[in-house]
């Protein structure tokens, strides 16, 4: 059996940048986030949507403790 492939119009490199306010609006954050995430984690798009993740629920969890 063969794992079927979910494949995009316009296929995207893995080392190609993202851009700022796609990622931004991709994980709900501000672009000041984004460009930080990026920036932190180099051009591999794999990386960046992990340490996105991360972040978001670092952010998620931090929101809950505060009153």
């Amino acid at each position: 059996m063969t794992k079927a492939r979910i494949t995009s119009a316009t296929p995207v490199a893995e080392n190609e940048p993202y851009d700022i306010a796609a990622f931004a609006t991709k994980y709900g954050m501000s672009e000041k986030a984004a460009e930080v995430v990026l920036s932190a984690n180099g051009p591999s798009r794999t990386a960046c949507d992990a340490a996105a993740r991360s972040f978001m629920e670092a952010v998620a969890r931090r929101s809950k403790k505060q009153p």
